[in-house]
């Protein structure tokens, strides 16, 4: 007997049971204007797991000279990569897709899945979509932070908001967090064949490939944060599945912000020291992103090819991220199976 079937005739409709399965991602500006970015860069940077400083001594900084003058250089940066078709962000544009192509392959096999994305930061907003979930009738939940390598500014902080939702939920779903994948041999395969097809596509070889990631400050790390160990075991699980030495792939981290050290080598100085070194030709991926975005299309496309070539560089590339790619569901389409386990 069903559980609608079970309830006594007077009982309040309730909706059939479903297991939810959230994709989180970062965060995109709803816009590239002032006030639109202003609102998107208050919120990222007033996050404690970003800037780890007291609110007192931190909100009168951003809040006056930060927010006054970065929000129009953001807004010149997303202009230069928007997406003028739909009207947003790259980001939002392919984890949309990805929701959807992760949604029909899982809900052919199992109808009760219910699959939704949502962004830490901006819109659309993780509350509102926890909410859904548990509105739809979802005692399951699944949460997936879309970033291959753990740190506490990102996976914790996009679950951090998924849980002060279920804290304001009388009715909980039972929740599981998906684990980060930075050394999952099927992702690795994934980045490795992506980096084969670029070359093969290009009338050069690059001298060297620089696997780009996001920084983070050097005192996260040395607090206890395991995001660069993730980050070189990618790096070096990648170069040994292409079968290079170790000169043909580098790490580099990109994006740093403030007067702090971050974790190096810096991507800007490894750019601009490699045609020194007699490195004409290079090659770039960042594989800490999932989807293109305003860091991999604006800051290293655009941004660090003019530096290389400014500092005598030849032939600079850009490897894309796996974005929407068939290879890129079926690897999600499986990781969300296999931390549904017992629950399908």
């Amino acid at each position: 007997m069903s559980a609608a079937h079970a309830l006594p005739a007077d009982h309040p409709p309730l909706p059939g049971p479903k297991i939810g399965v959230l994709l989180l991602n970062l965060g995109t500006p709803t816009a590239t204007d002032y006030w639109s970015m202003r609102r998107y860069l208050s919120e990222f940077l007033s996050d404690r797991r970003i800037i780890e400083l007291p609110k007192l001594l931190w909100q009168p900084i951003l809040q006056g000279p930060i927010l006054t003058f970065r929000p129009s250089k953001s807004g010149k940066a997303y202009r230069k990569i928007w997406n003028e078709e739909t009207n947003e962000s790259p980001l939002r544009t392919y984890t949309r897709k990805m929701t959807e192509k992760v949604a029909a392959a899982l809900t052919a096999e199992h109808p009760s899945v219910m699959v939704d994305y949502a962004m830490r930061y901006g819109e659309p907003a993780t509350g509102p979509a926890v909410a859904r979930m548990i509105a739809a009738g979802c005692d399951k939940l699944l949460l997936i932070p879309l970033y291959p390598q753990y740190s506490a500014a990102t996976t914790a902080t996009a679950c951090d908001q998924a849980f002060r939702q279920l804290m304001r939920e009388r009715w909980q779903p039972a929740v599981r967090t998906a684990p980060p994948w930075f050394d999952d041999p099927g992702h690795i395969d994934l980045l490795a064949r992506s980096v084969e097809a670029h070359y093969a596509s290009l009338d050069h070889v690059p001298d060297v490939l620089i696997a780009s990631f996001h920084g983070l400050p050097k005192e996260y790390f040395e607090k206890g944060d395991p995001y660069h160990c993730h980050c070189a075991k990618t790096a070096r699980l990648l170069r040994e599945r292409l079968g290079w030495p170790e000169d043909k792939l580098t790490m580099a981290f990109q994006s740093r912000f403030g007067p702090k050290e971050w974790l190096q080598p810096y991507a800007d100085e490894t750019i601009r020291a490699l045609p020194a070194k007699g490195a004409k030709s290079v090659a770039m991926i960042s594989p800490g992103f999932v989807a293109d975005c305003v860091e991999t299309l604006e800051e290293l496309a655009i941004g660090l090819a003019e530096e290389f070539h400014e500092a005598g560089g030849e032939n600079f590339s850009y490897v894309p991220c796996l974005n929407d790619s068939d290879g890129q569901i079926a690897f999600l389409t499986d990781l969300a199976k296999r931390e549904l386990g017992g629950w399908l």
